[in-house]
Protein backbone atom coordinates (compact mmCIF):
# COMPACT_ATOMS: atom_id res chain seq x y z
CA UNK A 1 0.00 0.00 0.00
CA UNK A 2 1.46 3.33 -1.05
CA UNK A 3 1.54 6.13 1.52
CA UNK A 4 0.57 9.76 0.81
CA UNK A 5 4.05 10.83 -0.25
CA UNK A 6 4.51 7.82 -2.55
CA UNK A 7 1.05 8.29 -4.09
CA UNK A 8 1.84 11.88 -5.07
CA UNK A 9 5.41 11.35 -6.24
CA UNK A 10 7.03 13.09 -3.27
CA UNK A 11 8.91 9.94 -2.19
CA UNK A 12 10.60 7.09 -4.03
CA UNK A 13 10.81 4.53 -1.23
CA UNK A 14 8.53 2.18 -3.20
CA UNK A 15 10.58 1.98 -6.42
CA UNK A 16 13.77 0.29 -7.59
CA UNK A 17 16.02 1.10 -10.54
CA UNK A 18 16.77 -1.47 -13.24
CA UNK A 19 19.77 -1.35 -15.52
CA UNK A 20 18.47 -3.70 -18.25
CA UNK A 21 16.11 -2.42 -19.37
CA UNK A 22 16.83 1.01 -17.91
CA UNK A 23 13.74 2.04 -15.97
CA UNK A 24 12.45 2.62 -12.44
CA UNK A 25 9.52 0.51 -11.23
CA UNK A 26 7.52 -0.29 -8.12
CA UNK A 27 9.26 -3.19 -6.43
CA UNK A 28 6.22 -5.45 -6.94
CA UNK A 29 6.07 -4.70 -10.67
CA UNK A 30 9.68 -5.62 -11.47
CA UNK A 31 9.38 -9.40 -11.74
CA UNK A 32 6.08 -9.36 -13.69
CA UNK A 33 7.42 -6.77 -16.13
CA UNK A 34 10.64 -8.68 -16.74
CA UNK A 35 8.64 -11.87 -17.30
CA UNK A 36 6.43 -10.06 -19.81
CA UNK A 37 9.47 -8.59 -21.52
CA UNK A 38 10.95 -12.07 -21.84
CA UNK A 39 7.77 -13.40 -23.40
CA UNK A 40 7.66 -10.49 -25.83
CA UNK A 41 11.28 -11.09 -26.79
CA UNK A 42 10.48 -14.72 -27.57
CA UNK A 43 7.87 -13.37 -29.99
CA UNK A 44 10.42 -11.07 -31.66
CA UNK A 45 9.37 -7.90 -29.81
CA UNK A 46 11.93 -5.85 -27.90
CA UNK A 47 9.68 -4.37 -25.21
CA UNK A 48 11.44 -1.21 -24.08
CA UNK A 49 10.23 1.35 -21.51
CA UNK A 50 10.69 4.92 -22.68
CA UNK A 51 9.17 6.33 -19.49
CA UNK A 52 8.56 4.76 -16.10
CA UNK A 53 8.59 6.32 -12.61
CA UNK A 54 8.53 10.13 -12.51
CA UNK A 55 8.61 12.05 -9.27
CA UNK A 56 6.57 15.13 -8.37
CA UNK A 57 9.38 17.56 -9.19
CA UNK A 58 9.85 16.13 -12.69
CA UNK A 59 6.11 16.26 -13.37
CA UNK A 60 6.03 19.83 -12.06
CA UNK A 61 8.83 20.84 -14.44
CA UNK A 62 6.95 19.31 -17.40
CA UNK A 63 3.70 21.02 -16.36
CA UNK A 64 5.28 24.45 -15.89
CA UNK A 65 7.17 24.28 -19.19
CA UNK A 66 3.97 23.42 -21.06
CA UNK A 67 1.98 26.12 -19.28
CA UNK A 68 4.62 28.71 -20.25
CA UNK A 69 4.72 27.48 -23.85
CA UNK A 70 8.28 26.16 -23.54
CA UNK A 71 7.24 22.59 -24.44
CA UNK A 72 4.72 21.56 -27.11
CA UNK A 73 1.05 21.48 -26.16
CA UNK A 74 -1.23 19.46 -28.44
CA UNK A 75 -4.97 19.38 -28.90
CA UNK A 76 -6.91 16.11 -28.79
CA UNK A 77 -6.25 15.54 -32.48
CA UNK A 78 -2.50 15.82 -31.90
CA UNK A 79 -2.18 19.28 -33.47
CA UNK A 80 0.08 21.90 -31.93
CA UNK A 81 -1.50 24.72 -29.93
CA UNK A 82 -0.14 28.15 -28.98
CA UNK A 83 -0.43 27.60 -25.24
CA UNK A 84 0.33 31.16 -24.21
CA UNK A 85 -2.60 32.44 -26.29
CA UNK A 86 -5.10 30.36 -24.30
CA UNK A 87 -6.77 31.61 -21.11
CA UNK A 88 -5.56 29.63 -18.05
CA UNK A 89 -8.61 27.32 -17.81
CA UNK A 90 -8.35 26.37 -21.49
CA UNK A 91 -4.58 25.98 -21.23
CA UNK A 92 -4.99 23.62 -18.28
CA UNK A 93 -7.53 21.51 -20.20
CA UNK A 94 -5.17 21.29 -23.19
CA UNK A 95 -2.22 20.20 -21.07
CA UNK A 96 -4.25 17.62 -19.15
CA UNK A 97 -5.27 15.83 -22.35
CA UNK A 98 -1.72 14.43 -22.60
CA UNK A 99 0.15 15.33 -19.39
CA UNK A 100 -0.85 14.75 -15.78
CA UNK A 101 -1.05 17.32 -13.05
CA UNK A 102 1.90 17.06 -10.63
CA UNK A 103 0.83 14.75 -7.82
CA UNK A 104 -1.76 13.06 -10.05
CA UNK A 105 0.47 11.17 -12.48
CA UNK A 106 0.15 7.40 -12.52
CA UNK A 107 3.90 7.37 -13.19
CA UNK A 108 4.40 8.47 -9.56
CA UNK A 109 3.37 5.00 -8.44
CA UNK A 110 6.05 3.05 -10.32
CA UNK A 111 3.29 0.85 -11.71
CA UNK A 112 2.91 2.55 -15.08
CA UNK A 113 5.20 2.61 -18.11
CA UNK A 114 5.21 3.92 -21.66
CA UNK A 115 6.57 1.17 -23.90
CA UNK A 116 7.67 0.66 -27.49
CA UNK A 117 9.07 -2.17 -29.61
CA UNK A 118 12.65 -1.04 -30.13
CA UNK A 119 13.14 -3.79 -32.73
CA UNK A 120 10.48 -2.16 -34.94
CA UNK A 121 12.38 1.12 -35.28
CA UNK A 122 15.42 1.80 -37.48
CA UNK A 123 18.54 2.78 -35.58
CA UNK A 124 18.44 6.45 -34.60
CA UNK A 125 14.69 6.90 -35.08
CA UNK A 126 13.04 8.47 -32.02
CA UNK A 127 9.49 7.30 -31.17
CA UNK A 128 6.89 10.06 -31.00
CA UNK A 129 4.35 8.21 -28.82
CA UNK A 130 1.34 9.09 -30.92
CA UNK A 131 -1.62 6.77 -31.60
CA UNK A 132 -0.74 6.48 -35.29
CA UNK A 133 2.43 4.54 -34.38
CA UNK A 134 0.26 1.81 -32.85
CA UNK A 135 -2.42 1.81 -35.53
CA UNK A 136 -2.57 -0.35 -38.67
CA UNK A 137 0.55 0.31 -40.71
CA UNK A 138 2.39 1.95 -37.83
CA UNK A 139 5.74 0.66 -36.53
CA UNK A 140 4.16 -0.64 -33.33
CA UNK A 141 1.11 -2.30 -34.87
CA UNK A 142 2.47 -5.71 -33.91
CA UNK A 143 3.30 -4.59 -30.37
CA UNK A 144 -0.23 -3.23 -30.00
CA UNK A 145 -1.70 -6.61 -30.92
CA UNK A 146 0.74 -8.52 -28.72
CA UNK A 147 -0.03 -6.38 -25.67
CA UNK A 148 -3.75 -6.78 -26.26
CA UNK A 149 -3.41 -10.55 -26.33
CA UNK A 150 -0.79 -11.08 -23.62
CA UNK A 151 -0.27 -8.28 -21.09
CA UNK A 152 -3.12 -9.39 -18.81
CA UNK A 153 -1.30 -12.67 -18.14
CA UNK A 154 1.37 -10.63 -16.34
CA UNK A 155 -0.96 -8.28 -14.46
CA UNK A 156 -0.87 -5.33 -16.88
CA UNK A 157 -3.62 -3.40 -18.61
CA UNK A 158 -3.99 -0.13 -20.56
CA UNK A 159 -5.81 2.62 -18.62
CA UNK A 160 -6.22 4.96 -21.61
CA UNK A 161 -7.77 2.90 -24.39
CA UNK A 162 -10.44 5.39 -25.47
CA UNK A 163 -11.28 9.02 -24.89
CA UNK A 164 -13.47 9.16 -21.78
CA UNK A 165 -13.46 12.94 -21.66
CA UNK A 166 -10.15 13.07 -19.83
CA UNK A 167 -6.75 11.80 -20.95
CA UNK A 168 -6.54 11.02 -24.66
CA UNK A 169 -5.99 7.44 -25.89
CA UNK A 170 -2.46 6.21 -25.10
CA UNK A 171 -1.88 2.70 -26.49
CA UNK A 172 1.75 2.86 -25.32
CA UNK A 173 0.78 3.31 -21.64
CA UNK A 174 0.57 0.10 -19.60
CA UNK A 175 -0.20 -0.27 -15.91
CA UNK A 176 0.46 -2.99 -13.32
CA UNK A 177 -2.99 -3.52 -11.84
CA UNK A 178 -2.07 -4.96 -8.40
CA UNK A 179 -0.36 -1.64 -7.58
CA UNK A 180 -2.22 0.92 -9.69
CA UNK A 181 -5.82 -0.10 -8.89
CA UNK A 182 -5.56 0.47 -5.12
CA UNK A 183 -3.38 3.54 -5.72
CA UNK A 184 -6.02 5.11 -7.94
CA UNK A 185 -8.70 4.43 -5.33
CA UNK A 186 -6.63 6.09 -2.58
CA UNK A 187 -5.58 9.22 -4.49
CA UNK A 188 -8.34 11.54 -3.31
CA UNK A 189 -9.05 15.17 -4.19
CA UNK A 190 -7.99 16.12 -0.67
CA UNK A 191 -4.65 14.32 -0.93
CA UNK A 192 -3.93 15.85 -4.32
CA UNK A 193 -4.78 19.32 -3.04
CA UNK A 194 -2.50 18.83 -0.06
CA UNK A 195 0.40 17.93 -2.36
CA UNK A 196 -0.16 21.01 -4.54
CA UNK A 197 -0.62 23.44 -1.66
CA UNK A 198 2.25 22.01 0.39
CA UNK A 199 5.12 22.79 -1.96
CA UNK A 200 8.24 23.76 0.03
CA UNK A 201 9.34 27.38 -0.14
CA UNK A 202 12.36 26.44 -2.26
CA UNK A 203 10.27 24.67 -4.89
CA UNK A 204 8.97 26.21 -8.09
CA UNK A 205 5.30 27.18 -7.78
CA UNK A 206 2.88 25.40 -10.07
CA UNK A 207 1.88 27.57 -13.01
CA UNK A 208 -1.84 28.33 -13.14
CA UNK A 209 -2.20 27.44 -9.45
CA UNK A 210 -5.37 29.44 -8.81
CA UNK A 211 -7.23 27.97 -11.77
CA UNK A 212 -5.95 24.46 -11.03
CA UNK A 213 -7.02 24.51 -7.39
CA UNK A 214 -10.41 26.04 -8.25
CA UNK A 215 -11.20 23.19 -10.63
CA UNK A 216 -9.46 20.37 -8.75
CA UNK A 217 -12.58 18.21 -8.10
CA UNK A 218 -13.38 18.22 -11.82
CA UNK A 219 -9.78 17.51 -12.77
CA UNK A 220 -9.74 14.58 -10.34
CA UNK A 221 -12.97 13.15 -11.73
CA UNK A 222 -11.98 13.45 -15.40
CA UNK A 223 -8.22 12.93 -15.38
CA UNK A 224 -7.55 10.69 -12.38
CA UNK A 225 -10.64 8.49 -12.05
CA UNK A 226 -11.92 8.31 -15.64
CA UNK A 227 -9.76 5.41 -16.83
CA UNK A 228 -10.34 2.04 -18.45
CA UNK A 229 -11.05 -0.65 -15.83
CA UNK A 230 -8.44 -3.41 -15.69
CA UNK A 231 -10.87 -6.20 -16.51
CA UNK A 232 -12.50 -9.09 -14.72
CA UNK A 233 -9.21 -10.96 -14.38
CA UNK A 234 -8.02 -8.40 -11.81
CA UNK A 235 -11.22 -8.08 -9.77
Amino acid sequence: MLDALELTGRARSHVVELVVPRCTLHRDAVEPFLAMRGAALAAGIDLEPVSSFRDFDRQLAIWNAKFRGERPVLDRAGQALEARALPPPERIEAILAWSALPGASRHHWGSDLDVIDRAALPVGVVPQLVPAEFATGGPFERLDAWLGANMHRFGFFRPYVEDRGGVGPEPWHISFAPVSVPASERLSVELLGEALRGLPAAASPIEGADAVLASLPGIHARYVRATEPPGASFS
